[in-house]
């Protein structure tokens, strides 16, 4: 019997701990459909070096169920995601253990540099993943999830549910409805901006 492919292994508590205010590397590229924007990576992502990897985060099941792609994949597979017109970004680049970690003037830098990459490779999308996050980076304490007013360049913005486990007020499949409301707005991978 063939044996499971199920990724890389999970890292040790030595593995999360040294992981503490590392960075990992995007995945994005000029013209995307959509380029999510996490609040920033946890430890367990930044050990593995793959974006939403911690178990129990949602991203990748909300991205399946909501049509963004066809089968459910892996944080290990993230790169193939720029073949269907998607990519991924943080809003802080340094890992921590949990989001509330970082400090106002962290949001604010780093929303002026997601701002010039989005400027930069002009996705017709950026989802910001986590609406309370995208509340203190750009100053917007009103935003609710959805589309918001304004662009950055040409790009729209959307703001999305955070897919933590912890969110326990999306539930799977209100966080999958989020996620196929972009996907609609998105249109498809070769179609117009």
């Amino acid at each position: 019997m063939a044996k499971a492919v199920t990724g890389p292994p999970r890292p040790t508590r030595a593995d999360l701990d040294a992981a503490r205010d590392r960075t990992i590397s995007d995945v994005i590229a000029a013209g995307l459909r959509v380029v999510f924007a996490g609040i920033n990576p946890g430890l367990y992502s930044a050990a593995t070096g793959y974006h939403f990897a911690r178990p129990g985060n949602r991203f990748w099941p909300a991205l399946h169920r909501s049509g963004f792609t066809e089968r459910l994949f892996r944080p290990d597979e993230q790169e193939q995601l720029l073949g269907l017109g998607l990519g991924i970004t943080n809003i802080v680049a340094r890992a921590t253990a949990r989001a509330d970690e970082l400090r106002p003037e962290e949001f604010a830098r780093g929303a002026s540099i997601l701002n010039e990459k989005i400027t930069r490779l002009q996705p017709r999308w950026l989802a910001v993943v986590g609406v309370t996050a995208y509340r203190a980076a750009f100053g917007r304490p009103g935003a609710a999830v959805g589309p918001q007013d304004g662009t950055i360049g040409d790009t729209r913005v959307w703001a999305l549910p955070n897919p933590s486990g912890l969110n326990a007020s999306w539930t799977a499949p209100r966080l999958a409805e989020a996620f196929a409301e972009l996907r609609e707005a998105a249109g498809p991978v070769d179609g117009p901006q």
